[in-house]
């Protein structure tokens, strides 16, 4: 909308004052029901509040925006007293919700999405400008007040639109805070994995230098030939070069959960358990666990929420579609000259004529847009449905195998291992036999123990299935070189 007036620039002016004040009181009239309509401001909590809730519901966890000194010194102070003491699980996950950086920066996109409604949720400002000409004794003093028709008439759905979208950011924000939970979680689990092997490799390692160091002895006085001697020297080898590479390992995993927390300096000195938890007697029971992905993932939320912003999106661009440009409203000329005064009222209206596009082209590409993220939509739900049975499938499948070794394989193995050294010290079987049961059990007891990690990866797989907040995790480290060299080993 124009409003344009003229006034003289000495004996006129008060006229011309009053004529400004009475067109921008029409322009205030016009904004103000506007706003009113539309009323909205900026958010307490800058949008955390749904974030909180939802790592409260499903992580159990505390999740806050650090943006002030005291905040930062109150989390730091949390994060110190939650590395005081050996790690757990739900203690890197909480250090990492407070100490993540990356997830704060994901904290302060929520804050930009924030303003961008608030933004999106005001009037356009209004533009004046003012030009003073002087012809002779003639002075013509012209002002302009413009504003935009059509943003006025849109501000309510493009205000209900813009806090829409900060929904949507707002679920974003929530479905990172779940990511980077998750990935702390399987980075602790990988981390406490490496360090149980590492615990077992350093005890097997002792015995088998302890027997090389006999064997070497008892070649000494002619009681083992060269044969055995070699035999006990390539265990004691093979196993110096598994528990090197473990190491290797375990300073990998050890750095991947200290990026996961977002931890640096002093609070790098952390204590991990020299072991996985064990395996829970009972397992999980998920009748409807397509029912719960479909219901509770923060992706699928999101999906429904761009649904709904497209088709309001849609409607404006159907009721918009002939009128692209429209400004229009009172018009006041006020001229003087020595000899006489002129005032002249009028309208000014400027509307862009449809002559090339009659809107079609907008109106299609806003079908189009809806339409893919109706289908976009739909397969979402498909993936989803069918990763949390996947989820679940290897969450039960890892369950009875780490069970299946920790029950039965390993006890069995333990049997053997002291038949056999008992037989071994009565001189019943050469020392061959004895290493060969030996490698057996090692290969045993590192299967055993990824079979537990590979329990613990599955179970936070299964809750981002059902949750959200990233794909399944890598199963690929399932098959661990380790394993395949100690195999290896017992089949020499």
């Amino acid at each position: 909308m124009s409003l344009h007036f003229r006034t003289p620039d000495a004996a006129g002016g008060t006229a011309a004052t009053r004529a400004f004040r009475l067109q921008f009181g029409i322009l205030a009239i016009l904004t103000g029901s506007a706003v009113l309509s539309a009323c909205t401001w900026f958010s307490p909590d800058a949008g955390m509040g749904v974030v909180a809730t939802i790592a409260q519901q499903e992580l159990n966890k505390d999740a806050a925006a650090i943006r002030s000194p005291e905040e930062a010194e109150a989390a730091a102070a949390t994060v110190r007293r939650l590395l005081g003491r050996p790690l757990t699980a739900d203690a890197a996950v909480q250090v990492a919700l407070l100490n993540n950086r990356g997830l704060q920066a994901a904290y302060d996109e929520l804050a930009i999405a924030d303003a961008e409604r608030v933004g999106q949720s005001l009037p356009p400002n209004p533009t004046f400008s003012w030009r003073r000409i002087q012809a002779g004794p003639a002075l013509e003093s012209e002002m302009q007040l413009v504003t935009n028709i059509i943003a006025l008439a849109t501000l309510p759905a493009r205000s209900e639109i813009a806090a829409e979208r900060f929904h949507q950011a707002q679920l974003r924000a929530a479905e990172e805070t779940l990511r980077v939970a998750h990935e702390a979680r399987r980075a602790y689990y990988r981390a406490v994995a490496a360090r149980e092997l590492i615990h077992f490799l350093t005890e097997s390692q002792s015995a088998a230098e302890a027997a090389t160091k006999l064997a070497a002895r008892l070649g000494e006085t002619g009681a083992m030939n060269k044969l055995d001697q070699a035999r006990e020297q390539v265990f004691y080898a093979d196993l110096t070069a598994q528990l090197a590479t473990a190491r290797q390992r375990e300073a990998s995993e050890r750095e991947a959960l200290i990026r996961a927390m977002g931890l640096s300096g002093a609070n790098l000195d952390f204590k991990l358990p020299n072991a996985l938890p064990a395996v829970p007697p009972r397992v999980q029971t998920l009748a409807g666990i397509e029912v719960d992905a479909v219901a509770r993932r923060v992706d699928l939320q999101i999906a429904r929420i761009e649904l709904d912003v497209l088709a309001k999106s849609y409607g404006l661009t159907q009721a918009s579609r002939f009128i692209n440009i429209l400004d229009g409203g009172y018009a006041d000329k006020l001229e003087k000259r020595p000899d006489e005064r002129f005032l002249m009222r009028g309208f000014d209206i400027r509307l862009q004529i449809p002559i090339f596009d009659f809107g079609e082209v907008r109106v299609r590409q806003a079908e189009a847009i809806y339409m893919q993220a109706v289908n976009r939509l739909l397969a979402l739900a498909v993936n989803a449905r069918s990763e949390a049975r996947d989820a679940y499938r290897v969450y039960r499948s890892t369950y009875d195998i780490a069970g299946h070794y920790q029950r039965e394989v390993l006890p069995l193995r333990k049997i053997i291992s002291d038949e056999t050294l008992l037989r071994y010290n009565a001189m019943l079987i050469d020392v061959f036999s004895l290493l060969a049961e030996a490698r057996q059990r090692i290969a045993a007891t590192i299967t055993t123990i990824e079979a537990k990690r590979d329990f613990w990866l599955a179970t936070v797989d299964l809750k981002a299935a059902v949750a959200g907040g990233g794909r399944l995790g890598n199963r690929q480290e399932r098959a661990n070189p380790l394993a395949v060299s100690a195999g290896d080993a017992g089949a020499r």
